[in-house]
């Protein structure tokens, strides 16, 4: 698969196999991942790599978190505070497409609330991957982490499997801190499922669309 397949290919995958991953691959997607630039060559990223029993235990944490109102504690914003109408409109295509695929109506609060539970379960995948940055680095390491996660999704593509790059998994930082046993000083920047695709789910089917480059393109001669 050149470059450009890949890239094209990978898209987020919210229904994965019941099929195990090993370490070895995993190992092999982070030692391509890590030859991710870097300002001054930081190379800012931690990962926890969670499965098994520590996975059920962490996620159990996370959905009990939730149903019991705790809100969430992510460290940063993620999304704008004040959405201009353009990624308005986009974020709402979003969520249509994601819910249609799964025939969720949207009066339908319960088989909703049910489908975003799924994000603090990474989607099932036996793999959860957790991201992590020392709170003394800056936005330029945040950029440089995200061309880290764009290498592992693609690398995993070369593995066979499949990705979701999840925000969600950072909204309970403590938790997640307490149950893996982890300093607290580190500031969890997101979260990602890995695992086999499962082809047969149509919520894998659908695609999100891509705006043309002259929409978001100018050329100065």
């Amino acid at each position: 698969m050149n470059i450009n397949d890949a890239i094209k290919q990978r898209h987020s995958t919210r229904a994965f196999l019941d099929k195990p991953v090993s370490h070895e691959q995993i190992n092999r997607i982070l030692d391509t991942a890590r030859y991710a630039p870097s300002g001054v060559n930081t190379q800012p990223w931690q990962v926890a790599v969670v499965s098994g029993e520590s996975k059920h235990q962490l996620q159990a944490a996370i959905q009990e978190a939730f149903h019991s109102g705790i809100p969430s504690k992510i460290a940063y914003h993620y999304y704008p505070k004040t959405w201009l109408p353009i990624y308005k409109q986009r974020r709402r295509e979003c969520g249509l497409q994601l819910y249609s695929s799964l025939n969720i109506a949207k009066e339908d609060t319960n088989r909703r609330q049910a489908q975003w539970l799924a994000n603090y379960r990474a989607f099932d995948a036996p793999i959860m991957l957790l991201f992590f940055i020392e709170p003394e680095m800056e936005t330029g390491s945040f950029l440089d982490y995200g061309m880290f996660l764009q290498n592992i999704m693609l690398a995993a593509l070369d593995e066979g499997l499949a990705t979701c790059p999840q925000a969600a998994l950072a909204e309970y930082p403590d938790i997640v801190n307490h149950v893996l046993e982890r300093s607290h000083t580190a500031t969890l920047v997101c979260g990602m499922a890995l695992g086999y695709e499962d082809l047969e789910s149509p919520v894998n089917h659908y695609r999100t669309s891509r705006e043309a480059v002259k929409s978001f393109t100018q050329y100065f001669n």
